[in-house]
Formats: C-alpha cells, structure tokens, sequence
C-alpha cells in the first residue's frame, strides 16, 4: 500500500515554525517512500476560519518548496461527516448529551477537588427517553459525544514512543459534534484519514491522547461504514521548545512571514527543522534529496527539540555560499555579474546583504581617517596601480618590495580606502570590480 501522509491545518492563523515542522516532516515520510502527501484544510470552524490563512498556508509550503500532491477542505466534506456520524449512532457508538459549559466545569471542578481525575461522568447516557425529552422540550439542544469501549485497552505501536497503552475508563468520551450542528476536530479527521487513504498519522506529542480515542473511532468507523479501509500508522513527535529549554511565546510567532522578512532561505528552514529532535546532525542542505534519503523515524528521540536562531542563521549562511548566481538575479542591479556574485557570497550571511555590498563596489565609500604614514603610504600605492593581469597581487607585490610592508600593515590600509571597511571579500576579486579608475581615486581622496 503506498504511504500517504497528510498535514491538517486549521486557517485561523499563519504557520508557525512547529506546524512548519510537523509538515515538513510529514512530506519527508511520504517522500522516502515514494508515496503521496496531502494538505487538508480543517476548516469546519466557520466563525473562526479566514481565506486569506488558507492562501498563506499554500504560498507558505510552495516557499518552503513542499507544496502537497492533493488539497482537500474539510469544509466541501460535510455530508461525509454527518453520513459517518448517522452510522455511528445507529450502531450505538454516539448519544446526545445535555450539560450547559457550566455544568461541566462544575463537575471538574468537584472531581478535582475530591483527588479524581476530571472525567466526564457519562450522566446523559444513563437518561431514559422521557428525560432525553423533556429536556428537549425545555429547548435543550444536545451535543454528542463518541461512546468509548471500556473493556479492552487500546493499544498501538507508535513510531517515535513505541509501544503505547490506555484504559479507555480513565479517558471521557469525546465529544465529536456541537450543539449547533457543527463538527470537532475527532470524528471529520478520522473520517477524513479512512477516506483518503492516509497510512501514516505523524503529529505532535500533545496529540497522543487523542490518537488514543481515535483508534476507537477508527474501529467503529470500520465496521460500520468504511469495511475496506485500515487504521493509519501513528507516530508521535516531541514537540519544539526554545533554545533555552522552555515552551517559547516566540516560537509561536516564528512563522514563514517572519523567516522572509528577515532574509532566510527556505532551505535553511528545511535544513534545520528537517532533523531537529533527531539524532542525525543537522547540516546545510542546497537540495532537501539528502533529507528524504536519510529521514527515519527510528533516529526521533523523545527529548524536546530545541529550536535555536543562532543555528538557524549559521545554516543560512552556508546556504547562501552556494547558491548559484541565477538564484539572486531577480533582486541586484542590472551590471551585477556573476563575477561579482562570485567574489561577494562568502561575505554574506543573508543574500539579501549583497546589495549593501555591490554598494561598496559602486560607490561612494565612507572617508576614513588614515595617519600621516598611511596616507603616504596610500599616496604611493595610487601611483603604482598597475591594470594589467592581477591588478591586487601587482599593487601589493610592488608596496611590498618599496615599503617592506607587510601582512595587516600592508593589505588593511589598502582595504580600507578602496572600500571603507575593516573587512569583506577577498580584494584580488573585488578590485577588479571597483575598476582601474575609480580604485585610483578612491586612494587618492584617502591620501589627500
């Protein structure tokens, strides 16, 4: 059976870097196994969903370079859901319920303070017809909750935690759609999962408790309605904390948003979010086919994965220093070469940078203060600029054997002038650049 994995967004904010995470991840399995990978839309929240969140989550994973085979919205699949659901209740599975919100937290808060834990007590399925009624006749309108099997604990083999185990008699049965008709989260994914075929459920560890409770609505969902379908494989990833090693308010404002604004290449993103929480080293991917190859679910740990911007601009950097000069043509002047690409890109950390950099090429560069020595020095150096072959190995050839300069004393005074910085690209390629003419005044006005 082929493998299909599937990331299920709900559009009621942008992605931030754990969804980013979890995504990649689940394209990186569906990869590896030449399989299918689909972005579903959990979009049934009406009041709280935005079309545009549904765009950015689409221009987000086409930026990251991992948009989905198939897109599907949840929102088109309503009479999947509510044919699921006449199912389940005519099989017994699903019964109505009368508490207020009020009611219930009321009843937590009393198991709580007894030392119990905060389980829903099951009090609307010991109702008889004539109480079910006269509520109803009062104008209650019920929710419905998924009855749990208490009788056999519900087992599975998950793929980062291993071999996992509940009592379904200490988890409340969920409730699976409102009052008002619409639909919670469990029943529409599982529904959803049977339907589409998805063979691999890889999601964050806070979801483990609902994986437990969707098993058995996986069971019950196949016998009464999907005969042919099979429950998915299910893993459970730690979830990302700061480099500090708590939750982060950061991390969930750390989205593809961000990233661009701040000058990240997508494959630096990929790169590191890709192993994070794994025992495999995190490196500076051009190309996420090494990610694929080498993804594993086995090399998970169960610690917390510690996102880390530091690394992060590290592994952009490296990322930068490969990229072919096509891939900044669209953003630098007209008369960049690749020449110049060339001689800059080891400097950067962002390839945004190269501009102020092609600026130090073109001019004006800041006047620095030079002592009385070095603007002779400088004074020299402008008369015996020779063009010919290598204009910078000729200039500080010949101030060596005139001056007997050398090292920093001889190369810094030089950078300086010609581009009024401490520091940057290797001058033998960016004097050439500067050209014969401007590199002359430029010495010149500094020994002036």
């Amino acid at each position: 059976m082929s493998t299909i994995t599937r990331f299920a967004p709900s559009p009621t904010g942008r992605l931030h870097v754990g969804n980013i995470r979890t995504a990649l991840h689940n394209w990186l399995l569906a990869r590896k196994a030449g399989g299918r990978f689909l972005l579903r839309i959990d979009d049934t929240d009406a009041a709280r969903s935005r079309e545009e969140y549904v765009e950015a989550i689409r221009a987000d994973l086409a930026w990251l370079g991992f948009a989905p085979d198939a897109e599907y919205r949840q929102s088109e699949r309503l009479a999947k859901y509510k044919a699921a659901f006449e199912a389940l209740k005519a099989a017994g599975r699903v019964y109505p319920a009368y508490e207020t919100a009020q009611e219930l937290e009321l009843k937590r808060k009393i198991q709580l303070g007894r030392g119990l834990p905060p389980i829903y007590d099951r009090a609307s399925l010991k109702l008889s017809e004539e109480e079910r009624g006269a509520k109803e006749a009062e104008g209650i309108a019920p929710h419905w909750r998924f009855k749990l099997d208490h009788y056999e604990p519900i087992r599975w083999d998950d793929g980062v935690r291993g071999p996992q185990k509940f009592d379904a008699a200490q988890l409340s049965d969920p409730v699976i759609r409102r009052a008002d008709g619409s639909w919670l989260y469990m029943l529409p994914s599982a529904v959803d999962d049977l339907d589409m075929g998805v063979t691999d459920v890889l999601r964050g560890e806070d979801h483990v408790s609902n994986t437990a409770v969707q098993i058995q609505m996986f069971t019950a969902l196949i016998a009464a309605q999907y005969a042919a379908a099979q429950k998915p494989r299910f893993a459970h990833e730690a979830l990302l904390v700061g480099k500090e090693g708590k939750l982060s308010k950061r991390l969930g404002s750390l989205g593809c948003d961000a990233f661009r604004e701040q000058g990240y290449e997508p494959m630096a993103i990929v790169s590191l979010l890709g192993r994070l929480g794994t025992s495999q080293p995190v490196e500076a991917f051009a190309d996420p086919a090494p990610l694929i190859d080498t993804f594993d679910l086995s090399t998970f740990g169960r610690a917390p994965a510690k996102f880390d911007e530091v690394e992060l601009a590290r592994l952009n950097a490296h990322i930068v220093h490969q990229l072919p000069f096509e891939a900044v043509k669209g953003f630098v002047p007209e008369d960049f070469t690749p020449e110049a690409w060339h001689a800059i890109r080891p400097n950067l950390e962002k390839a945004s940078e190269v501009i102020e950099w092609w600026q130090v090429v073109t001019g004006p560069v800041p006047a620095l203060d030079f002592s009385d020595e070095d603007r002779a020095y400088l004074r020299e150096a402008a008369g015996k600029l020779e063009w010919s072959g290598t204009p910078w190995q000729n200039l500080t050839g010949a101030l060596k054997q005139t001056t007997g300069r050398k090292g920093k004393e001889l190369f810094l005074p030089l950078r300086r002038a010609l581009t009024g910085m401490d520091h940057g690209p290797d001058m033998k390629e960016l004097l050439p650049l500067i050209g014969e003419e401007e590199a002359r005044a430029r010495l010149e006005r500094a020994a002036a």
